[in-house]
């Protein structure tokens, strides 16, 4: 069981006022010293594994001293005392300073240097019961806390430092002793260092790998936090843009400018809207506006024809700028009519019982996004500007459309004779008013 989870499970069985002072924080305040809010999660793990590794050998170290004392042998405390002043030492050095890197390479050399010490220092390796074993948590040390790249040199430092040892053991095998320690001893000592040096070896494993399974999961809780989020902001996007003008803004910063020969707009104008609103709050205002628009949308979406923005009362939709609806004059007057039976019939929708005029153009425009904050996809050309003074022309609760839409909607539509309207910079001009779908034409549509 890890610190962190001993912890989680006292706290769940005490109160918190318990616990004061709590071991648990102090243990995570040691785990944690050290961090910088610079630091990424990779740097964060290494400086828990130095520190946990730190005190796992100090407190091994001392304990081993303890028991060879508690089984006869009297040795020197010298090496082991100052292995524990330098370990310490080096510690509270780095949690003043907080210089990782000095810290990081002192403390692997400790590792490393210091054992071999104590075993010089008692004589040759079957004497010291193999207390060099200990060296070897250098490299692994270093393999976890600085890369595997780095750590083949602290690999090879411990071998030749093994292999010193073994030379100089292999010619002064006759040389007297400092210690004569039984061989009963030696042998549990071996098997004392072996064990030590493996438990501490998995007991680093362990730590590293699930804290590296926690980095994981943040890591993918953080992506899909992030895919979430992205998909909301491609969702926004998509509700304000067309989906390939939204593609190629993404893909560039180029100007978005296209010329369509032929496109269909038409405008939607509440009649008498601001007399109306004048007598109500803003939120009941809002209300009205949303629900009436929203219902427009969705038969937008239905009829494949694009949403180009609202003007206060005023509504704007275009067919021919996508490949979703190919006949998309008729698609625009079949949602025309649908949008003045929604408003007649659904008076939860309507609930203040809305009359709209309705204008159609067809012809050529140019389409783009405009500006660089809070732009907006918009359509301009004589076509837009005709659909629009249609509009405004037209009795309520009416479809009125140009020429050009009606030579190609006649064969399919009934219409009221034709009306001379006179728009304002240009002039007279025929508009013809659509009755509905002729009945051929409709089950041909259905």
């Amino acid at each position: 069981m890890t610190a962190a989870s001993a912890c989680g499970q006292i706290s769940r069985s005490f109160p918190a006022h318990a616990l004061m002072p709590s071991s648990c924080d102090f243990l995570s305040e040691i785990r944690n010293a050290g961090f910088l809010p610079s630091d990424s999660e990779e740097v964060r793990l290494q400086k828990s594994l130095l520190i946990f590794a730190t005190g796992l050998i100090s407190f091994a170290s001392m304990f081993w001293l303890f028991i060879y004392w508690q089984l006869g042998p009297q040795i020197s405390s010298t090496i082991p005392f100052l292995f524990q002043l330098l370990l310490i030492g080096n510690l509270a050095f780095y949690l003043k300073t907080l210089r990782f890197e000095f810290f990081r390479q002192t403390q692997l050399a400790l590792f490393l240097f210091m054992p071999f010490v104590a075993q010089w220092s008692m004589g040759n390796f079957i004497s010291a019961s193999g207390v060099s074993l200990w060296a070897l948590l250098a490299p692994i040390g270093a393999v976890l806390i600085v890369g595997p790249r780095e750590a083949l040199a602290w690999f090879i430092a411990y071998l030749v430092l093994t292999a010193l040892s073994g030379f100089f053991d292999f010619y002064l095998a006759d040389a007297a002793l400092p210690y004569q320690v039984p061989t009963r001893i030696s042998v549990f000592f071996f098997a004392l260092n072996f064990a030590a040096v493996s438990s501490i070896v998995f007991l680093l494993l362990r730590f590293a790998t699930t804290e590296k399974h926690k980095i994981q999961a943040h890591l993918e809780e953080a992506h899909q936090l992030l895919q979430e989020e992205q998909a909301r902001s491609e969702r926004l996007l998509l509700n304000i843009l067309p989906g390939p003008i939204a593609e190629r803004l993404k893909s560039s910063n180029q100007t978005i400018a296209d010329g369509f020969s032929d496109v269909s707009v038409m405008f939607v104008d509440i009649v008498n809207f601001t007399r109306i609103a004048e007598g109500l709050k803003p939120q009941e205002v809002f209300t009205m506006l949303n629900r009436i628009f929203s219902s427009f949308d969705e038969l937008a979406e239905t009829y494949g024809l694009e949403k180009i923005k609202t003007i206060g009362d005023a509504y704007m939709v275009a067919g021919g700028l996508n490949d979703a609806c190919h006949d998309y004059t008729a698609a625009l007057v079949d949602m025309a009519l649908d949008m003045r039976d929604l408003l007649q019939r659904d008076f939860h929708v309507n609930s203040r019982h809305l009359e709209v005029r309705i204008g159609i153009g067809s012809g050529p425009v140019v389409a783009g996004v405009v500006g660089k904050k809070k732009f907006i996809y918009d359509l301009w050309g004589d076509t837009v500007n005709i659909a629009s003074r249609i509009t405004g022309e037209g009795p309520p609760g009416m479809v009125q459309i140009d020429e050009r839409s009606y030579l190609r909607l006649r064969d399919r539509f009934d219409f009221l004779s034709p009306e001379t309207v006179h728009l304002k910079g240009k002039g007279n001009m025929t508009v013809y008013r659509v009755v509905g779908r002729k009945p051929n034409a409709a089950a041909s549509a259905a």
